[in-house]
């Protein structure tokens, strides 16, 4: 019997001891799985591939700390309840428009930060008393709001698990603005029309209005919006016009934009609120310190090569419905990513890589829904005051089976897909 399944069983079996027995926090579960998987391997303890791996994702580490910092800073401001504010009462007498946009408002701090739970706590917490007050059951309410924390977090333009993906095969994270769009965009307005259709009639605006913070704009004026404009407009123009906007990378023009917030809306401390976004993000930090480790060994063993050598071996049928199913699995897409969605990159070579990695990168989100852990849907049970998560998950099962759907559907078609966008 080869070595490499065993390393890989010992791999996996540390980190889910580690996560599901000793409660260890997932980051750090990675990074003795990874230790585990060198030991079984007869590398012993391999210090410099283990500090090496621990920074092989420190650009998105960077990005999610920055982005983090960026969305605490305009919640302070204002700016984001004034747009929730103003979203509704301005669409109230187009309930299916109105519902498109808060689909989108809540995908939007996952856009800016590859944060699936940043959609929760901060625009979903936000939308939540209205979608209730709009006659929304809090079950659909919280389904609504779990699918799109996971279509921001897969939306571009910040999408980690393709960073991860894309790390692993040094694939440079370029060109992918077109397939994530196509692959998030559609289901997020066949979600918000699939419960706009079903729940929602006449709205009533001053009930809702009356269940939501209120604006702040009378106060500040446009100049609350500065922040978006400073990090929306310095990202469209490094990409538009590189002759005269030099790239000086995602974090820093994050961190432009927190800066750009003081003194816009309602006053805060940037050292504070810098403090909590950090102690919010630290744990997906860390889990991709541990994630960097784990794809370390695996590649100094030999397992990441066994796995793409053993998925080519399946028959094609077995492996889109393996790719389905034990993607998500994993519960984590960050994990997933790591350990499957790298080496099945290699597999589907001479299809468009750039395709197939966004949609690998939609299967792996799917499972930030997935017990054990369940984070999405037990965020989003708090939000709506439902006990049992697992009936949010419940809920969300038609949407789940519609993403993975599109997902494979995108690998089938990679190449057509890839073609027909021209990037």
């Amino acid at each position: 019997m080869p070595i490499e399944p065993v390393i890989l069983i010992a791999m996996l079996a540390v980190f889910a001891v580690g996560v599901f027995l000793a409660k260890l926090p997932a980051g750090i579960a990675l990074a003795l799985s990874a230790v585990a998987g060198a030991l079984v391997a007869g590398e012993g303890i391999p210090i410099r591939h283990l500090v090496e791996g621990a920074f092989g994702y420190l650009d998105a580490v960077l990005i999610i700390a920055t982005a983090m910092i960026f969305m605490k800073a305009i919640e302070a401001s204002g700016a984001l309840e004034t747009i929730s504010n103003a979203m509704i009462a301005t669409l109230y007498r187009w309930p299916t428009l109105l519902m498109v946009f808060v689909t989108f408002f809540i995908m939007f701090p996952g856009m800016l930060t590859g944060l699936s739970s940043a959609c929760i706590l901060t625009t979903g917490a936000l939308v939540t008393p209205a979608l209730l007050a709009m006659g929304m059951p809090p079950l659909a309410v919280g389904s609504l709001v779990a699918m799109a924390a996971v279509y921001g977090m897969i939306a571009p333009p910040i999408n980690i698990p393709a960073m991860i993906i894309g790390g692993g095969v040094d694939m440079p994270y370029i060109g992918f603005e077109g397939p994530l769009l196509l692959a998030t965009v559609p289901l997020a307005v066949v979600s918000a029309l699939i419960y706009r259709f079903r729940y929602i009639g006449r709205i009533d605006r001053e009930q809702v209005l009356a269940r939501i913070p209120p604006s702040v704009y009378p106060l500040h004026g446009a100049k609350l919006f500065l922040p978006l404009v400073v990090v929306v407009g310095l990202m469209v123009a490094v990409r538009a016009v590189p002759q005269w906007v030099p790239d000086i990378g995602v974090p820093l023009i994050f961190l432009l934009g927190a800066l750009s917030a003081l003194g816009t809306g309602n006053r805060f401390n940037m050292f504070l609120i810098s403090r909590a976004a950090i102690r919010d993000a630290l744990p997906v930090m860390a889990i991709l310190v541990g994630v960097g480790m784990f794809v370390q060994i695996m590649t100094l063993t030999g397992v990441r090569g066994y796995i793409a050598a053993g998925a080519l071996r399946l028959p094609e049928l077995f492996l889109y419905g393996g790719i389905a199913l034990i993607m998500p699995a994993f519960g984590s897409a960050y994990a997933a990513s790591s350990v499957i969605g790298v080496p099945l990159v290699y597999v589907f070579l001479g299809r468009d890589e750039i395709v197939v990695t966004s949609a690998l990168s939609l299967i792996a989100g799917v499972g930030d829904l997935m017990p054990p852990p369940s984070l999405l849907c037990v965020f989003a049970a708090q939000l709506v005051g439902e006990k049992n998560h697992f009936r949010i998950l419940r809920a969300s099962l038609p949407l789940i089976v519609l993403s993975l759907a599109v997902g494979i559907a995108l690998i089938v078609f990679a190449a057509d897909v890839g073609s027909a966008l021209h990037y």
